[in-house]
């Protein structure tokens, strides 16, 4: 069994990352690090995060908020696994999937997988309908570009082979690391996957924080990383 790296960009994430960290450690795979990275919080997620004294978690710091591609570099720097995986902090993703994501890259048949919300036949909340469509819209521009049929390139939960994502040159500090990297594994001689996966989305009430200019964001990104930026 190949270790495993967990990634975690942090953000205020106060209520929810304790209990995300006991679900990444009760989840089924039994090697595995996890790396938490906050990226300037100031609603106290810092001070629980500096009192965690574990082995298997690395903990860093950003001195401001830098955005969550940027959190996700710091991780993938830090990362010792075979097998790197992103886990948003905000307990949208189950951590009891893990296997699920990362079987194909186990089995030798991938060296990229994409947790798909949108083609699993898994639970998942009904939210907005406004970001169903903007994620339709992204996935079909990114699709048309790259010549990839996925179903959900916005997804957050991504695994990469470690060695592959540490040789990708990102640069998107925001939410913007969906497209890009998106863009950048198309051109690559890799084998991509998708696998379905539930999903428990939150509402801005909850503290869900991507926005109508991270979308606008995205499509830059998109024709960017395809087009002018190769």
């Amino acid at each position: 069994m190949s270790k495993l790296s967990v990634i975690i960009p942090c953000f205020n994430e106060f209520r929810t990352i304790l209990s995300l960290i006991e679900a990444v450690q009760a989840s089924p795979v039994e090697e595995k690090e996890i790396i938490i990275v906050d990226d300037g919080s100031t609603d106290g997620s810092k001070e629980i995060l500096k009192s965690i004294n574990d082995k298997n978690i690395k903990v860093t710091f950003h001195p401001r908020n830098m955005g969550k591609g940027a959190a996700i570099r710091t991780g993938i720097h830090l990362a010792t696994g075979e097998i790197c995986i992103i886990q948003d902090a905000d307990l949208e993703y189950s951590p009891e999937e893990y296997p699920l994501v990362i079987q194909p890259i186990l089995d030798n048949k991938a060296d990229v997988v994409f947790g798909s919300r949108f083609n699993s036949g898994k639970p998942h909340r009904l939210l907005y309908f406004t970001h169903m469509l903007g994620n339709l819209f992204l996935t079909f521009l990114s699709n048309l570009l790259t010549d990839l049929n996925f179903s959900d390139i916005e997804t957050g939960s991504k695994a990469f082979r470690t060695e592959v994502i540490k040789s990708i040159d990102l640069k998107e500090n925001r939410f913007g690391f969906e497209p890009e990297v998106t863009a950048k594994i198309s051109r690559l001689n890799l084998r991509i996957w998708e696998v379905g996966i539930s999903y428990y989305g939150r509402t801005y009430e909850d503290g869900k924080k991507i926005g109508w200019k991270d979308g606008a964001r995205a499509i830059y990104c998109i024709l960017r990383y395809n087009l002018w930026d190769k």
